[in-house]
């Protein structure tokens, strides 16, 4: 299997996984609306789910940095669409919350083991990886996409038609693991000894864009319900437009790493992200679709850097990087929903997304302290 086609399978299989990850900001709303849960309750969802991938992402980056896993991608696939589809059958807050913590689980459990592949597979180039990374923001967008029309017309318990990413996923992922197997693929170079200081700065970058991504993707469909109306098409259309933006920051930032370095494009990204959130929650009317592409495009433009710096600050636990990097960039911000939540209910909509500048300005001083290895 050639590598193009190899790196081009990984994508896709990122993509039937993280189309379920991205799939719960697209329920929000309609547990909101169908099912009249309050902004902190499905904070709680997204929390269930968020608790379930953080708390067991060290343990599968451990896992996977001594013993070979092939068959764990595709269980977690299934984990994810078992976890959906129990989802919109439950009957209750507590099947709810057990259903999010089985899509958290099966996405934590993939990601370890997945962009040590992908590394391996691309040659560990920026603009490579930023194609396998491509692939897991495909699925979000695919996730309002494909989920919007159906939960709109059928209602929560259609989850179960929304198997079929997942099924793709398994069916081109199964030929590659037996042709790059941990054990027998060419594996990324261990050079030098692990930077646990900066591994502990860049994780702490990636826990607050993901706290500021999260906490977009959670509120920004119920605020784009409320400036421009429209129901649950309008808050589809927003969280589409926030994932479409995230795919682009994501394609170039691994084309902009290639001419002036990961370091400058990270810190450009945050800073562009702090400077475009207070824009966002003033435009007016439908522009406001505009500043969320916008913001997802900036925000999204250190994504993939992430994974390879991780990767190279500790060059002999590649999987534990890997985990962290991009298994806490799409879970960790989860925890602090119920945070965001409770400044919705105290305030508004509009005011809980501009506490999300805090965030990423955060985010943006720390990437100033790290070495310039980029």
């Amino acid at each position: 299997m050639a590598k193009r086609t190899a790196t081009l399978v990984m994508a896709v299989g990122h993509s039937g996984v993280d189309f379920y990850q991205g799939l719960i900001p697209v329920l929000v709303p309609f547990l909101v609306l169908d099912r009249g849960l309050s902004y902190s309750a499905v904070s709680i969802v997204v929390l269930a789910g968020t608790v379930a991938s953080a708390a067991t992402q060290p343990a599968f980056g451990w896992l996977v940095d001594r013993r070979t896993l092939p068959w764990i991608l595709p269980a977690s696939m299934l984990a994810c669409v078992t976890g959906v589809v129990l989802l919109g059958a439950s009957s209750s807050f507590g099947m709810t919350l057990v259903a999010a913590a089985i899509v958290g689980l099966g996405v934590a459990a993939y990601h370890p083991s997945a962009a040590r592949i992908a590394r391996t597979v691309t040659g560990g180039g920026h603009r490579e990886m930023s194609w396998f990374s491509l692939g897991g923001n495909a699925g979000f967008v695919l996730a309002p996409l494909v989920a919007g029309p159906v939960l709109s017309e059928l209602g929560l318990h259609a989850t179960a038609w929304l198997a079929v990413p997942a099924l793709v996923g398994i069916a081109v992922t199964v030929p590659v693991l037996s042709k790059y197997k941990p054990t027998t693929a060419n594996r990324v170079a261990a050079k030098g000894s692990d930077d646990w200081p900066a591994f502990g700065k860049l994780t702490l970058i990636v826990v607050l864009r993901s706290i500021a991504y999260l906490g977009l993707a959670g509120f920004i469909g119920l605020y784009a319900v409320q400036r421009v109306g429209g129901g649950g098409r309008a808050a589809t259309a927003a969280v589409f437009a926030l994932y479409a933006g995230a795919a682009i920051g994501t394609v170039l930032g691994g084309r902009f790493a290639e001419r002036w370095g990961r370091l400058p494009v990270v810190r450009a990204g945050y800073l562009a992200t702090t400077l475009l959130l207070p824009v966002l929650v003033v435009v007016p009317g439908p522009s406001l679709y505009v500043a969320v592409v916008l913001v997802g495009t900036a925000l999204s433009l250190p994504f993939s850097l992430h994974i390879t710096l991780g990767q190279d600050m500790l060059p002999t636990r590649p999987g534990t990087a890997s985990g962290v990097t991009l298994g806490l960039a799409v879970s960790a911000g989860g925890l602090f929903a119920p945070l965001i939540g409770a400044v919705v209910d105290r305030t508004s909509l509009r005011a809980g997304l501009t506490f999300l500048v805090v965030f990423v300005a955060a985010a943006w001083l720390i990437s100033r302290r790290l070495s310039p290895a980029g």
